[in-house]
């Protein structure tokens, strides 16, 4: 820290309460009531450096007053005693901490060169331009004591040229950084570091300077100046990731909630316990403030953070426009987000769930904003493999990155659906509204999709039958693996059509694949390609079972079966072209594909239903009955009728 010494004379003041006097063999001659301490002093001396004295005292003596009052002296009682002391020639320090503060108490006092060559404001001057404004650390503490004195130090460009100067210095090439700074976080590289204060020299390194050595000190400031210096920085061209890694840590320094868990308790001895809810309005402005100064660029600041600032714009009930932008940059590149972070708690008046989905909502629609415009086809070649690495235009075809980015995201959002499906206060509406977000393309499989759902369905166990339909009309059956299948197959809690079509479509895959049963071969059960096996909760639970009568049973049955009539014919039209395909192009080895072709022919229809009824506890006799014959004569219906009540 740099200093300057102004004067020789010894210090002849003397301080008694609120009155400051001068030890002389002269009595005093003019007072001055500055804020209410009083200071008895000669006009001789005064008289050779203040310009402004004489009309101090003809406005006094028009009040008809013994004092000269001064109400609001820029730097106080202390700074007023500095220019007095020099005045006296009296021994002042100055320093970074009070040189703003004089400066502006000089200037009150008009301590010009017009009043006396190499006035005090002159030499003030000299010791700003040659020594603070040349610092890194002087600059910055200069600016920090000159901030209470903010409209005369605006005025004399003393917090301007301070920004000025600690911006040009953030420009430094790091190999040339020569003054001191703190740096207390381990470089990136292998090169080893001590965590303090550094001093550097031109024939003195410890180490290599870090391209962020100067985001630490940055961290010292208020807000309103330290986004006035990031700003200034910005506008020298400094690379977006060095501010970006600025805003962090000075969001980590001042309010560290954000970057911590919520209520984690630290048992060291000098652990902090954490907790969003203890943030107060002064952390709203500075969040909001950091938001507002993020770099634009996609990819400069982590996921992570992000979220966690998202998290405690919640809890702050900042502006909807912070929260927009944080939900924009966070849709932007959600395929790092992790599902804890994501899990948002809503502390919002107008629901009563537990994590704000709409928020989650909205960030997915930022996502998918970034995808709109590629065509069907595209996609299926990206599926297929006929990937085209192309730009035209503005129109591109979709990269493998793109689509693996996709299928991260399915996966995050199916897995974000079965946390809050256990919310029981979780509107359904909403449930679809978020899973529909997601492309059918980006879920090759629909195991996890299939978990929240059966998760919801088992939370919410009072839903109707169409809102049962409803919610299962996002899965798709086909995309199910045979674990999941097998599981769907016993779950109670699936409407009947559900699990028909989970049964159908199991056997004509097991057919195509070979006409074995999962049971016959229990080992070739493969794992869902999810990247990670998926568990299922029980599916045979008593208390969801459905409470239909009898009658609704049947009549539920036969509408189903007649319903999947047209699927039936479809897949086996499917299977039939799928043979005669297979038949035109493979005609060196006639006698394995008759023998497929064989067991193709083995799959029959009955195998499915004598399979649903064993697992819903019908007769498998009957059900085959009825699924082959849809004409119900009245004696069968009354035998029916039978049946029903002595199942029931």
């Amino acid at each position: 820290m740099k200093f300057m010494k102004l004067g020789s004379k010894p210090d002849i003041f003397t301080v008694r309460g609120n009155i400051t006097s001068v030890v002389s063999d002269l009595s005093s001659d003019i007072t001055f009531d500055v804020d209410g301490h009083k200071f008895h002093l000669h006009k001789f001396p005064l008289l050779a450096k203040w310009g402004c004295l004489n009309k101090l005292i003809a406005s006094a003596l028009e009040s008809a007053s013994e004092e000269v009052l001064i109400y609001d002296f820029p730097g106080g009682v202390e700074c007023f005693e500095m220019c007095a002391k020099y005045c006296y020639g009296i021994t002042i320090t100055l320093s970074p901490h009070n040189v703003g503060e004089v400066r502006c108490g000089a200037e009150f006092l008009q301590m010009t060169e017009a009043t006396e060559k190499s006035n005090m404001i002159y030499k003030l001057e000299v010791f700003l331009n040659s020594s603070i404004l040349r610092g890194w650390k002087d600059a910055i503490i200069c600016l920090r004591s000159s901030k209470p004195y903010m409209p005369w130090c605006e005025d004399l460009k003393i917090m301007g040229r301070c920004i000025e100067s600690i911006a040009s210095k953030t420009c430094v090439n790091p190999a040339e950084v020569t003054w001191s700074f703190t740096n207390s976080r381990p470089l990136t590289s292998s090169t080893p570091r001590q965590a303090s204060c550094t001093e550097r020299s031109s024939s003195h390194r410890m180490a290599p300077v870090p391209a962020d050595w100067w985001v630490e000190d940055l961290s010292d400031l208020d807000i309103d100046l330290y986004k006035r210096v990031i700003l200034a920085i910005k506008s020298k061209g400094v690379a977006q990731e060095l501010v970006a890694e600025s805003i962090r840590i000075y969001t980590l320094k001042n309010i560290p909630d954000v970057l911590q868990e919520p209520q984690t308790q630290d048992t060291s001895s000098e652990g902090r316990s954490y907790n969003f809810m203890e943030m107060t309005a002064k952390d709203k402005q500075v969040l909001e403030t950091v938001v507002s100064l993020l770099p634009s660029e996609k990819g400069t600041s982590s996921c992570i953070f992000l979220l966690r600032l998202l998290k405690a714009a919640s809890f702050l009930d900042a502006s909807s426009s912070t929260k927009l932008e944080l939900a924009r940059r966070v849709g932007l590149q959600l395929e790092e987000a992790s599902l804890h972070d994501l899990m948002i708690p809503s502390v919002s008046y107008s629901n009563d769930t537990v994590c704000d989905i709409d928020l989650m909502i909205r960030i997915m629609e930022y996502y998918m904003m970034q995808f709109q415009g590629p065509q069907e086809h595209e996609r299926s070649d990206l599926l297929t493999g006929n990937v085209e690495f192309d730009f035209n235009g503005s129109e591109h075809r979709m990269t493998a990155a793109t689509h693996s980015s996709q299928l991260k995201v399915a996966k995050l959002v199916d897995r974000y659906l079965a946390e809050i499906a256990r919310d029981a206060n979780m509107p359904l509406a909403k449930f679809i509204q978020l899973a529909e977000l997601v492309p059918d393309y980006a879920r090759p499989v629909h195991d996890g999709l299939y978990r929240a759902i059966d998760m919801y369905l088992k939370e919410h166990q009072h839903m109707t039958k169409s809102e049962r339909k409803k919610i299962c009309r996002l899965m798709d059956c086909k995309k199910l693996s045979m674990d999941a299948c097998m599981h769907a197959a016993q779950n109670d809690r699936l409407p009947l059509r559900v699990v028909v079509q989970v049964l159908f479509f199991e056997q004509v895959r097991t057919a195509v694949n070979g006409g074995l049963l999962p049971d016959d071969h229990p080992g070739n059960i493969q794992q869902p390609e999810y990247g990670e096996e998926i568990s299922f909760p029980e599916a045979n639970n008593g208390n969801h079972r459905e409470t239909s009568t009898g009658d609704e049973n049947w009549e539920t049955v036969h509408q189903d079966f007649t319903a999947l009539k047209g699927d039936l014919a479809s897949i086996k039209k499917r299977i039939a072209e799928a043979e005669r395909e297979r038949g035109g192009m493979q005609h060196d080895n006639t006698s394995k594909h008759m023998k497929a072709k064989g067991v193709l022919s083995t799959f029959k229809p009955e195998k499915l239903f004598n399979k649903l009824f064993a697992t819903r506890g019908f007769s498998s006799s009957e059900s085959s009955r009825d699924s082959v014959s849809p004409e119900v004569t009245t004696e069968k219906i009354t035998m029916k009728q039978q049946l029903r009540h002595s199942i029931a």
